[in-house]
C-alpha cells in the first residue's frame, strides 16, 4: 500500500479564489440588483464558515438584513449573477494559481498518482476555473472532479471526499487530501484521509488545524520556499510540497493512525 491519489480542495487551496474572486463577484451581483450590500474582507471571512454560496447568502440576509425578508427567488437570482461574475473574473485572469500548484500536479501525475478535486462549488465555474489555473493539458489529467451538484451535504460533511475516493477506486489509506480550512480538514478526516493543510488568506485566524498531518503556508517554488507551521510527523519539507513528500506523509499517517476517524 502506498500513495495512489491526491484529492485537492479548490477555493483557497488551488488559488485565493475567496478573496480575489467570489467576494468580488458577490458584491458585483448585489450591485447588479441594486442592493446596497457589500461584503468587505473581514465580513466575508466570517461568512466563509457557512459552506455553499446559496447557504452563505441565506445566512447573511437572515443574520444581518432580516428586514429585507429575502426569499428563495432573490437568493437564486443573486447566486446565478454571482456565478456569472465569477466566471468573468476567471476569464479576465483575475484569479491566479497559488505558487507551486502546477508543479505539484505535474509531479504527481508524472509519477502515476491520480489527482482529483473535491469541492462543494458549482460545476459551472469549477471546470473553467480548473482549466485556467492548471492549463487545459494538466486539467485534462484530473481523474475526478466532484462538485456541489454531486453531493447532498457540504463540508465539513465527508460526502464529497468519499465520493471522490469511490470514483478513483482507492481507499482513504492510499490517498491524501489537500485543504485550506478547518471545515475542509474536518471533512477529510471524517472520510478517513490524511490531510495537508495549505493555509491561505482566510485560514490563518480562528481555524483549528490540530488534526492535520502537515500545515504549511504554501506549496513552495524554487526561490519561494513554503514555511512549515505544524509538522506532527517530523517530515523533511525543505521548502517544497512535492509528490515524494505527500507519499511519505501518507505512509507515516497510516502507520501512526492519524489518517483514521
Amino acid at each position: 500500500m502506498g500513495l495512489r491519489a491526491v484529492v485537492f480542495d479548490v477555493d483557497g487551496t488551488l488559488a485565493e479564489t475567496e478573496r480575489d474572486g467570489h467576494r468580488v463577484a458577490f458584491n458585483r451581483a448585489f450591485r447588479r440588483l441594486g442592493l446596497p450590500d457589500r461584503w468587505d474582507e473581514a465580513l466575508y471571512g466570517r461568512l466563509l464558515w457557512v459552506a455553499g454560496g446559496r447557504e452563505r447568502l441565506r445566512f447573511y440576509f437572515d443574520t444581518f438584513r432580516p428586514e429585507l425578508r429575502a426569499d428563495d427567488n432573490l437568493i437564486r437570482r443573486l447566486h446565478d449573477l454571482k456565478n456569472q461574475e465569477f466566471r468573468r473574473l476567471v476569464a479576465q485572469g483575475r484569479v491566479r494559481p497559488r505558487p507551486g500548484v502546477r508543479r505539484l500536479v505535474r509531479e504527481l501525475t508524472d509519477r502515476g498518482v491520480a489527482v482529483g478535486v473535491a469541492t462543494t462549488g458549482s460545476r459551472e465555474w469549477v471546470e473553467p476555473l480548473l482549466a485556467t489555473l492548471l492549463g487545459r493539458e494538466l486539467a485534462g489529467r484530473l481523474g475526478v472532479v466532484v462538485t456541489g451538484e454531486d453531493v447532498r451535504r457540504k463540508k465539513p460533511d465527508p460526502e464529497a471526499y468519499l465520493l471522490a475516493l469511490g470514483r478513483l477506486g482507492v481507499t482513504a489509506a492510499e490517498a491524501v487530501a489537500v485543504e485550506d480550512s478547518q471545515n475542509g480538514l474536518e471533512a477529510a478526516k471524517a472520510a478517513g484521509l490524511p490531510c495537508l493543510v495549505v493555509v491561505g488568506f482566510y485560514s490563518t485566524e480562528g481555524h483549528d488545524f490540530g488534526r492535520a498531518d502537515l500545515v504549511t503556508d504554501g506549496f513552495g517554488e524554487p526561490g519561494r520556499p513554503a514555511r512549515v507551521l505544524f509538522n506532527p510527523h517530523g517530515l523533511a519539507v525543505n521548502g517544497l510540497v512535492t509528490a515524494e513528500l505527500l507519499a511519505e506523509l501518507c505512509r507515516r499517517a497510516t502507520i501512526t493512525g492519524r489518517w483514521s476517524r
